[in-house]
């Protein structure tokens, strides 16, 4: 993206002196050339920085974590690994990378644990 960028930049700037240099003369041109720089620079910038913050947003995107089908209110996300269970609507429900959704009273009978010891509300 940024030779992308670099290559518009200069393309901008020849056409801007090439056109200003034939109409004008000479402490014009160098004038003209500074102005069509500056600008052709802020533009590219610009530019870079919009591309960057997409990129960026679309990093965020791709790491957000989506939970495993089957969750329900009435279920926990039991993280096998970690014996640590989740209550529906928490940041880790269903998207731990290994686990099981069951009954609260399930997952305490395989010996899990509430995450921070905060058991889940009864809804």
């Amino acid at each position: 993206m940024k030779s992308f960028v670099k290559t518009i930049t200069l393309a901008a700037s020849f056409l801007i002196c090439a056109s200003s240099f034939a109409q004008t003369p000479a402490s014009a041109v160098n004038a003209a050339t500074v102005k069509a720089s500056a600008a052709a620079s802020s533009a590219a910038t610009s530019a870079g920085s919009t591309a960057t913050n997409a990129a960026s947003s679309a990093t965020t995107a791709t790491k957000a974590k989506v939970a495993a089908a089957g969750g329900a209110a009435d279920k926990v996300w039991l993280n096998t690994k970690s014996n640590v269970y989740h209550c529906f609507g928490t940041k880790s429900y269903g998207t731990t990378k290994v686990g099981e959704y069951m009954s609260e009273a399930d997952a305490k009978a395989k010996g899990g644990h509430a995450d921070h010891g905060k058991a889940c509300k009864a809804s």
